[in-house]
């Protein structure tokens, strides 16, 4: 069973990725790519794989102190192997300061191969509030 990523996040929620284990510094999210998700080899795109790797981070740095965000500030990529089939993304928090989490993720697929991996840098930042209002803002408007 998932578990909430406690703030409305809508590219991961059409991406389909779900949050698994956000705990102690550690991270995991589960992702199947769709066939628009996919680049001209068939296989899951780098950019899905990076935004898999980004969020898979950044809820290692957030796991310990649930009530901030986090940016990106930098992030490193490594493709060792195609992203085929369902996906499982696993972070962790290397260390922190207040203000920055260093941070680290990798792709495996249902071998348990290892696929992609990542470094990356994460800022604290207080979240703002949302309110229905601005969600009803952020939804795309209709040109009928």
């Amino acid at each position: 069973m998932s578990i909430s990523f406690g703030v409305a996040i809508p590219f991961v929620d059409h991406l389909g990725f779900t949050l698994e284990r956000f705990e102690d510094g550690e991270s995991e999210l589960h992702y199947t790519a769709r066939p628009e998700h996919l680049n001209s080899f068939f296989v899951t795109h780098g950019g899905a794989c990076m935004t898999l790797m980004d969020v898979t981070m950044a809820a290692a740095a957030r796991s310990v102190q649930p009530e901030m965000g986090v940016v990106t500030i930098e992030m490193k990529t490594s493709f060792m192997r195609p992203a085929k089939g369902p996906l499982v993304g696993k972070g962790r928090l290397l260390h922190r300061t207040a203000t920055l989490a260093f941070t680290e993720a990798s792709i495996y697929d249902a071998q348990g191969q290892l696929c992609t991996q990542a470094t990356g840098t994460f800022k604290y930042v207080r979240r703002l509030p949302v309110d229905s209002k601005t969600l009803h803002d952020l939804q795309p408007v209709s040109t009928d």
